[in-house]
């Protein structure tokens, strides 16, 4: 089987820090977003991945090729934003397995996918929303999907598809994506999957579904704390330094240098880090930056950064009421 993944979107929900960075190599939990994907996939026995590229594309091709040298890797270019079809569509080149498995390069997912690949049939991840207005969405009929719908204003169904689209017939899904290119089938302006995928099924293919509760978005900076929040409550990472508290959950990286300071909950201090005098909470500070006096709670803080405080002097009287913002 080989995994598709679309990393090539300029993540624009998530600047300035994708300026720099790539989406898909922010940093939550201890490591970057797509650390956490091709490890869920060596997990469940896939070792073949497609890496749909495109803005700062260099440098995730540098990354997976050092820090996953066992995964058989391709990448491919996205030299123009036209849709998650048309991503799809730029990978066929590189579909060698009749089994595919599609998953967003900003999407973290806790699932058995062993039991779903098993059973040989297409099957898309969703998940029960009370919104659907902002998914693509999946109507159901006797346990197979009659329509796919992106983003409807008029909610017809809440199952949302949440970006983990298992394919088990490649023919078809090459010929319905060449159908879509071809014929120009756009929706909102581009070239859909959800599209695809509704050639496939109006061509006879069988999709189903399969729930999908551990699914944690990381495409904007709120989501991002979120799913940073659940991973550091899975597993807690840190070793115990002098004169520093730390209320679990966290990461520390190892050779962070972190001193006079409170740490966490929910705190994760990646590597080459210099905290000093700080509380920091809720909040995600990449590598190598320097940070002091500060106080800190729902902040995203990038690489190679300088952050300083200051400590504030008062001479208050009784009955006194001070707020610092």
């Amino acid at each position: 089987m080989r995994a598709i993944i679309p990393v090539a979107g300029i993540g624009t929900r998530l600047k300035p820090h994708t300026h720099s960075t790539p989406k898909a190599l922010l940093n939550v939990g201890g490591k970057p977003i797509i650390a956490h994907i091709l490890d869920k996939l060596l997990e469940e026995g896939i070792n073949k991945a497609t890496f749909v590229i495109g803005y700062l594309g260099d440098m995730i091709k540098e990354y997976v090729e050092k820090k996953y040298p066992s995964v058989k890797t391709s990448f491919v270019e996205q030299e123009k934003m036209e849709g998650l079809g048309h991503a799809i569509y730029t990978a066929i080149p590189t579909f060698d397995d009749d089994e595919i498995f599609i998953i967003l390069g900003d999407t973290i997912f806790d699932v058995n996918l062993k039991e779903v690949f098993k059973n040989k049939i297409s099957s898309l991840g969703v998940k029960e929303v009370e919104d659907s207005r902002r998914f693509g969405v999946a109507v159901v009929k006797n346990g197979f999907i009659e329509k796919l719908v992106e983003k409807p204003q008029t909610p017809i169904s809440n199952l949302a598809l949440v970006g983990l689209y298992y394919v088990s017939n490649r023919r078809v899904l090459v010929d319905s994506l060449n159908e879509l290119v071809k014929k120009d089938i756009r929706t909102k302006g581009e070239l859909q999957l959800t599209d695809a995928l509704q050639i496939m099924i109006d061509k006879g293919e069988k999709v189903t579904t399969f729930p999908v509760d551990g699914w944690y978005d990381c495409g904007k900076p709120e989501t991002l704390l979120l799913t940073n929040q659940y991973l550091l409550s899975r597993k807690s990472f840190f070793k115990p330094r002098e004169n520093v508290v730390i209320n679990q959950p966290v990461f520390i990286a190892e050779d962070a240098d972190v001193t006079n300071s409170i740490i966490g909950p929910y705190a994760t201090i990646s590597s080459g880090c210099k905290i000093k005098e700080c509380i920091i909470k809720n909040s995600i500070i990449d590598s190598n930056s320097y940070v002091e006096k500060a106080l800190l709670d729902n902040s995203i803080i990038g690489s190679n950064s300088f952050v300083r405080g200051a400590y504030k002097r008062l001479n208050s009287g009784d009955s006194s009421e001070v707020d610092f913002y």
